[in-house]
């Protein structure tokens, strides 16, 4: 029986990887997604064959969490993804955080490697479950999303940091005795995951998903490692690996290292730090934009947040296709931090049908821009300020941007006037061939949708 259960973790383990690499295209994510979902399930079953297991509230935990699925899957709203994503990463790290703690429960004289894995998989499991919890407040806008500074955090987080490590130091020498240092640790590392995630802003919260995301995947391996789970460490460790690359991928795209992001309170009075804005806002009405795009042979669409807030992908799908029977080429430019999590854009998107073939990069799309009639900037601001480029004095100075400002007219869909999650003013808005249209965004499209329909029908 034993080498069964060995070979289907294998099994699993290899689906992992393979189900992993296929997540990286978007033409084969959805039959990824499928092999990890098969992975996952065989690696469940797997573990309930183990001989000596108490059914009864394996059971109940399975009908609920089924439960709690099913629900989220047809309740949770494509633009509630990210709030989605900042829960699953808290309850992954709040499943280790059980696991070691029970496993300490069921053998406190375990070795020194054993409670290695433990404590790891209970600090940083901790760490990611209030962690998760502040940045989905943040992203649900239960709490604001600007820095919550106060003076001396960073004194009182690095001696919650020191404190949890020498108690695990203590923990890893003598387990055994050692439980009210394990006890401390769980609550040292709740209080550090709250207290280092409150000092960041919206504008970084793609980095705080998916840094999170690699907290769960590490705390899951050292959880394996307590455990003594191979499927679980592989596993763990894909996730842990993945999500500290795309950590890595979002603050390049930044421009700014991740220990900036961390420490840095970026956002906290940054409206303040940034030269003055000068110029006169010009606004424009859908009526007029339609003349200009009716007459564009090259639009390219820049979608930000407030396009998933208005739940507009549908328009802006239709509205091109619209362009499109006009003659004009419709490119998206997608930003690696647009939205408030890696891929944000990328998933709307392709909810609407809209071909990986027509989204482009901002390194892709910049060299060209002058040839860009129109640039149609959704919601979207702090991707693309161009004091990012221009002002040495704006936080966002240094930080690669899709620069719609060199666009033969950009067209801005806002609601107001308000900065973006950074809190930066955008001197976009005042450039000479920057219009305003000001409104819902899926009302302004669908007003410029009907226009098109009109022309077609006359």
């Amino acid at each position: 029986m034993n080498v069964v259960i060995e070979l289907a973790y294998v099994v699993a383990a290899t689906l992992f990887v393979i189900g992993l690499k296929m997540l990286g295209r978007p033409d084969t994510a959805r039959r990824g997604n499928l092999v990890s979902a098969l992975a996952m399930l065989i690696a469940v079953v797997t573990t309930l064959l183990v001989a000596g297991l108490d059914y009864t509230w394996i059971v109940v935990g399975l009908l609920v969490g089924g439960a709690v699925g099913a629900v989220a899957a047809r309740t949770v709203k494509m633009t509630q993804m990210p709030e989605l994503v900042a829960l699953l990463n808290g309850s992954g790290g709040a499943a280790s955080l059980l696991v070691g703690w029970v496993e300490y429960l069921r053998a406190p004289d375990a070795g020194a490697i054993t409670a290695l894995s433990i404590y790891v998989a209970i600090v940083v499991g901790a760490v990611t479950v209030t962690g998760s919890l502040v940045a989905w407040a943040k992203l649900s806008e239960r709490m604001t999303g600007k820095p919550m500074l106060f003076a001396g955090q960073k004194a009182v987080n690095g001696a919650i940091l020191g404190g949890a490590l020498l108690l695990g130091v203590l923990f890893v020498v003598a387990p055994a005795g050692a439980y009210p240092a394990l006890l401390a640790v769980i609550v040292l590392g709740l209080a550090l995951g709250v207290l280092a995630v409150l000092p960041i802003g919206g504008a970084d919260m793609p980095i705080v998903i998916s840094l999170l995301n690699s907290y769960s995947g590490v705390a899951a391996a050292a959880a394996g490692f307590a455990i003594g789970n191979s499927v679980l460490i592989v596993a763990g460790a894909m996730v842990g690996a993945s999500g500290l690359i795309l950590t890595q991928i979002m603050t390049k795209a930044m421009n700014r290292s991740l220990g900036n992001v961390l420490f840095s309170g970026f956002g906290a009075g940054a409206a303040g730090s940034a030269s003055a804005v000068e110029g006169e806002i010009k606004p424009i009405t859908p009526d007029d934009a339609y003349y200009v795009l009716e007459a564009a042979s090259s639009v390219l669409v820049v979608p930000g947040y407030g396009m998933a807030v208005a739940q507009a992908q549908h328009v802006v799908k239709e509205l091109a296709d619209l362009l499109e029977a006009n003659g004009a080429e419709v490119r998206y430019a997608i930003h690696p931090v647009a939205g408030r999590m890696p891929g944000h854009m990328n998933v709307l998107l392709a909810e609407a049908n809209v071909a990986y073939e027509q989204l482009v990069e901002p390194e892709d799309v910049n060299p060209t821009m002058e040839l860009v009639d129109v640039a149609l900037v959704i919601g979207a601001n702090d991707v693309v300020n161009p004091a990012a480029r221009e002002d040495p004095a704006s936080p966002l100075f240094g930080m690669p941007i899709i620069e719609v400002d060199r666009a033969r007219t950009t067209f801005v869909l806002k609601r107001s006037m308000n900065p973006g999650f950074s809190g930066v003013e955008n001197p976009l808005f005042y450039k000479p061939n920057t219009r305003m249209i000001f409104g819902d965004a899926k009302a302004v499209l669908s007003q410029l949708v009907g226009e098109f329909k009109e022309a077609a029908a006359a």
